[in-house]
């Protein structure tokens, strides 16, 4: 498997590789910023061309130097400029306040009052808070960033939104809800996931003429998957090459979900497909899809023939928390074979723990916290954090899904690009684990199977909503999709 990705950096990354640019450039941090603030005018003139009026609001630190170094070279360059600060702007220091006096000095006039907001103009330049924040946004800027948000003026953020976590994606306290965000030198990981796509908008990236050679002098902690291409399959191939799948689920009232990820295995590409389940499912089973193989089970000892066959399980679709669920779970995680962990499966692995080096987990944010033991908000506030515990505590492979989901195997952490809101509806998840299932029984690594399964449900999902629209999506449109996206 081919893939292809950007590295994403901390907050504390970035300043080392802010510093390394100056040195290895031999430039002033000031020079850097005025780097900034001219990719940013040629930002705004390439994407903003009916602009006229512009709006600066400036706060402390690097991020208020660049706005008002844009503010200075926007008012040369004939636009009608308003700068307002948020600080006392004899509280600037270093390059910041070099940005400061530079604009006074092109005649630039410094507003300090929050009525100036009210003023009529075409566009919000935000360089409120940077990369640095560490408390939560309170008092004056944070009305500032709502009088901001309830505004019709589009916004562009520099660097990043204000009151957005670059860490972390979570909010402090209150953010700017940007319509575009221009990352300097290196993507942030904190842009990519949690809360971040609301605030963001569409994010561009410049990288101020730094070298890659200088940038990947300092380590980074995590990627963005930018693209996936599968491994292309032999004309000689039979069923074989590409493993057996056996789905474990469906307990009464739980059909739909063991049927999603079945039809997902198959579609993935998966040689053959079984589908273990309540004998009263097994009959519709294979009505709906004849290529599955059903067996009713009312316990795991029946599936003791089936076992030698089988070369993936996928457990958790429809398992149920009843007593038929338990007893399947306790014996199927004994198995020796490659696994997906996903739903009912992961509220028994709460609450009874155990580790393997065998398994994909694929946990929503509320199945998360019961792993962990603590509160949704509490992986919120850090899904990186929480992907890594969860591994750390489990084994295998980690999938933290929703926006942004986040894959971490105990070494390398990944961040998915694709999927779309319209995956905010019942039996995502499902295929989401059919597709993973597939995957490893075609012989990729628990991690590749994660990686691929995670964008190519995303793709499908993006597929069908360019065809149909992202409200009323149904996972049945994406299963729809992904035979075409894995090809």
């Amino acid at each position: 498997m081919h893939q292809s990705c950007t590295n994403l950096y901390t907050a504390q990354q970035t300043r080392e590789i802010d510093r390394r640019a100056q040195e290895k450039l031999s430039i002033s941090g000031f020079q850097l910023m005025l780097k900034a603030a001219e990719a940013s005018l040629q930002f705004i003139k390439e994407h903003y061309t009916s602009v006229q009026k512009i709006t600066v609001l400036c706060g402390a630190g690097n991020n208020a130097g660049d706005g008002y170094l844009l503010a200075k070279l926007a008012q040369q360059s004939g636009y009608q400029v308003t700068l307002l600060s948020l600080i006392d702007p004899s509280h600037l220091f270093g390059a910041a306040a070099l940005a400061k006096e530079a604009f006074i000095q092109s005649s630039g006039k410094i507003s300090l009052t929050l009525n100036i907001l009210q003023l009529e103009t075409d566009l919000f330049v935000d360089a409120l808070l940077g990369t640095g924040l560490s408390r939560a946004v309170s008092g004056v800027f944070l009305q500032a960033i709502e009088e901001i948000n309830q505004s019709i003026v589009p916004v562009f953020s520099l660097d990043i939104p204000s009151g957005l976590n670059a860490d972390t994606g979570d909010i402090m306290g209150g953010a700017i809800q940007a319509d575009k965000t221009l990352s300097f030198i290196v993507y942030k990981q904190g842009l990519m996931t949690a809360l971040a796509a609301d605030y963001v908008g569409q994010l561009f990236l410049d990288n101020l003429a730094v070298s890659t050679a200088i940038i990947e002098e300092t380590h980074h902690t995590s990627q963005v998957i930018n693209s996936v291409t599968l491994i292309k399959r032999e004309r000689c191939a039979h069923k074989g090459n590409y493993g057996h799948c056996l789905v474990l689920g469906g307990d009464y009232q739980y059909f739909g979900a063991i049927q999603l990820a079945a039809k997902a295995a198959l579609n993935s590409g998966a040689g053959l497909v079984s589908v273990a389940t309540r004998k009263e499912n097994a009959h519709n089973i294979s009505m709906i899809s004849p290529e599955l193989m059903a067996y009713g089970i009312n316990d795991f000892s029946a599936l003791s023939e089936l076992l030698n066959k089988v070369t993936v399980l996928v457990l958790g679709p429809g398992l149920g928390q009843k007593q038929w669920g338990e007893s399947l779970w306790q014996a199927a995680i004994k198995l020796d074979m490659p696994k997906v962990i996903d739903a009912d499966a992961l509220n028994f692995l709460a609450r009874m723990p155990f580790y393997s080096d065998s398994w994909v987990l694929t946990p929503h944010p509320g199945e998360a916290a019961r792993l962990l033991s603590c509160s949704n908000n509490d992986i919120l506030k850090d899904r990186f954090k929480a992907v890594e515990q969860i591994q750390k505590k489990y084994g295998g492979v980690c999938v933290l899904k929703g926006a942004g989901t986040l894959i971490f195997d105990g070494e390398s952490l990944l961040v998915n690009s694709t999927g779309n809101p319209g995956m905010a509806s019942g039996g995502m998840g499902d295929v989401l684990s059919g597709m993973i299932g597939g995957l490893l029984a075609q012989k990729y690594s628990l991690k590749s199977a994660a990686i691929a399964g995670v964008y190519c449900h995303g793709l499908a999902a993006d597929k069908a909503a360019n065809k149909l629209g992202e409200r009323g999506l149904r996972a049945t449109h994406v299963l729809e999709q992904i035979q075409s996206v894995v090809n």
